[in-house]
């Protein structure tokens, strides 16, 4: 089973959770009913709607990754889930109808690895999202994960071509002593040349990844992965600390708590975010940082968590206004392969329906709203969220919660006359910790009672 984070009056930790999803997949479970596409979306505004496709394979599994992903892909398995992919598209496009007009205002490919498949086969996922759900990839944002292994030119090429905006690169350290403390094994010379790759194919936005906390890792050796990265002159960085998380390659090593690592963590936190807004980026949120002059790419952080969200592929959520629903999740690479195999197999007919999933109430969007625009460096419109519910405010509805971010220093005047919700810079810094205190009852009882898997 998994621990969900409970809410207390003093966070025993800066490290909590990563909230980019609001419920957690840990509280979906097994929608009885199967409720049919067609009815979901029925009522719901199909004009800007934001579209996911993802990939579940990796070459190699990092040893702090816990996203669903299988390493490798026996002959035929990638052709095979594109079919699934394409059954799955033709069946969700049919559910959406044609009695409301349906446009795709941002799209995204994830995963998993996009880029583990063949040129050839990102022509056909691009083909599928164009084709098939009618989406214009070459007139929307479009985001796509690469690794510097797979960022090869030939790839990089049709996804430059067909519109790609955004290309995020995974490197998480230059340094390659650190890399393979975190089972990451790549050479810095290789991580350069896919860098020079992705620069030569034009893509408008380069995204690059780094982790900090890994072991080894100090204040020197993170500063110097940030100049590397730097010397690019990416449009976008994100830092994420490093998480040791049950059932990945690090998770065996996992003990208790660890206040020292929190210490280092923050520290290495608070280093590199001086560091980037010393040299021209703006922050957007605790992980994301922006050039000044880099162009907009919609809204932060991916817009994972808008309603009106369409996910094609095994790992990938859908959002309506009252139900997010999915496939089943897994952790475990032999629990993966089978949630894999399974949706390959899937015919077109069951694609119509939704198996897994955790329904919305009004107490739960309200939530989400809050967590989705509170933990942005923007912080939350009051006005924005008295017209989206009822005329009433957050400090209504969430008063405690609140009161006690006030009271640790976390949020710029909370006042009742507020008209912005905003939290301080050691609030972001804290984001790790507010998200889930956020969470409801319901929600931490359903995660805690998830059998891990």
């Amino acid at each position: 089973m998994t621990t969900a984070p409970a809410a207390t009056d003093a966070p025993e930790s800066p490290y909590r959770s990563y909230v980019y999803a609001y419920p957690h997949k840990t509280a979906y479970r097994r929608l009885a009913d199967r409720p049919r596409l067609d009815a979901l979306w029925a009522g719901e505004a199909k004009d800007a709607l934001s579209l996911y496709l993802h990939i579940p394979f990796c070459e190699v599994r990092c040893g702090f990754c816990n996203l669903f992903t299988r390493i490798g892909a026996p002959d035929g398995l990638t052709g095979a889930y594109l079919d699934a992919l394409d059954r799955q598209a033709t069946a969700v496009r049919e559910a959406l109808g044609e009695r409301t007009p349906v446009r795709f205002a941002t799209a995204a490919f994830g995963g998993g690895t996009p880029t583990f498949l063949t040129a050839a086969e990102l022509e056909r996922l691009c083909d599928i999202a164009e084709r098939r759900m009618g989406a214009d990839l070459r007139a929307v944002p479009l985001s796509v994960e690469a690794s510097p292994a797979t960022a090869t030119a030939d790839r990089l090429g049709v996804l430059a071509e067909r519109g790609t905006t955004r290309l995020s690169l995974g490197v998480q350290s230059f340094d390659d002593t650190e890399a393979r403390a975190a089972v990451r094994p790549q050479r810095r010379a290789d991580v350069e040349a896919a860098l020079g790759r992705v620069r030569d194919a034009r893509i408008p936005v380069l995204n690059i990844d780094l982790i900090y906390g890994i072991d080894g890792q100090t204040e020197h050796t993170w500063l110097r992965s940030l100049d590397a990265a730097l010397a690019w002159r990416p449009e976008e960085l994100y830092l994420y600390p490093l998480y040791i998380r049950p059932l990945t390659g690090l998770g065996r090593r996992a003990g208790d708590p660890d206040p020292a690592w929190d210490a280092q963590r923050l520290r290495l936190y608070r280093a590199g975010r001086d560091h980037l807004l010393a040299h021209g980026y703006e922050q957007r949120s605790m992980r994301m940082f922006r050039r000044a002059d880099a162009p907009p790419q919609g809204a932060d952080d991916y817009a994972c968590q808008t309603d009106g969200m369409i996910g094609l592929g095994c790992g990938a959520r859908s959002y309506t206004a009252e139900l997010h629903y999915s496939f089943d999740y897994a952790v475990d690479m032999h629990e993966i392969r089978g949630i894999v195999d399974d949706y390959v197999a899937r015919p077109a007919a069951d694609f119509a329906h939704a198996e897994y999933g955790r329904r919305v109430d009004a107490g739960e969007a309200r939530r989400r709203h809050l967590l989705q625009s509170l933990l942005q460096a923007d912080g939350l419109e009051v006005a924005d969220y008295r017209a989206r519910f009822d005329g009433r405010t957050p400090l209504e509805d969430f008063p405690a919660e609140l009161a006690r971010f006030a009271g640790r220093g976390w949020l710029h005047d909370a006042g009742p006359d507020a008209a912005l919700l905003r939290l301080t810079p050691e609030g972001l810094a804290h984001s790790d910790a507010i998200g889930p205190e956020l969470f409801s009852p319901a929600v931490r009882a359903a995660m805690a009672a998830y059998e891990r898997k």
